[in-house]
């Protein structure tokens, strides 16, 4: 799992945009249904929070609800700190740089985005999910969005394609190339539902849906 230090952490924010076709889109339909089901003082955990700039925007839409930030980065969580306190909502969150199973928290809601095609599948995927559920009062939802093994022959050549028209350099989709094929984990639709359904989760819903990422909400 790589460790976000330094140049990697300072340069996250704009990277991220030109390797995740929709990513945008994919943080405003999360929080499109976070605002729907969520009442005030919900207390949200987001796992991999990185720079926080998904936890700033939630912030926004409803003044009362509180944040658990995890990492694991702790280079990552520093830029998220000064961050919440230039935006004037640090007071509403509660920074943690340690594995997701060391928490103690009761979340009303869980998002773990583009954070499991990180982690192998040899028991720490399912460590991972099992400590979200751990950390979830019950019936709560879990958005979960990943990059997942491709459905068609061509999907990860327009994938790349379409980070090149994002903005990534021709170096950079050669080394996208070689992450796709050897430093991610990613999973097909029936091992994702068959981790959930060991971890205890019901049926994973598709809400999004961009070639290589697909989000869910279980």
């Amino acid at each position: 799992m790589p460790t976000f230090t330094g140049e990697e952490a300072q340069e996250y924010d704009n990277r991220i945009t030109r390797l995740v076709p929709g990513y945008e889109l994919l943080h405003q339909l999360t929080n499109a249904q976070l605002s729907a089901t969520l009442t005030d003082n919900a207390q949200i955990l987001v796992v991999g929070a990185g720079t926080g700039k998904e936890i700033a925007a939630l912030a926004n839409i409803n003044s009362t609800w509180q944040f658990t930030a995890q990492d694991t980065s702790a280079d990552m969580l520093a830029i998220a700190k000064q961050r919440f306190i230039e935006q004037g909502i640090d007071a509403r969150i509660s920074i943690e740089c340690q594995p997701v199973d060391k928490l103690k928290v009761k979340a009303d809601a869980v998002l773990c985005l583009l954070v499991m095609h990180f982690v192998e599948d040899n028991g720490d995927k399912k460590q991972l999910l099992k400590g979200i559920k751990n950390n979830l009062k019950k019936s709560a939802p879990v958005f979960i969005a990943d990059l997942m093994r491709p459905e068609t022959t061509f999907e990860r050549e327009a994938q790349l394609n379409t980070c090149k028209e994002l903005g990534l350099s021709e170096a950079g989709k050669t080394q996208m190339a070689h992450n796709l094929e050897r430093e991610f984990y990613p999973l097909d639709r029936m091992r994702f539902s068959e981790l959930l359904n060991e971890c205890g989760f019901g049926i994973p819903k598709l809400y999004f849906k961009a070639l290589g990422f697909s989000g869910y909400v279980v």
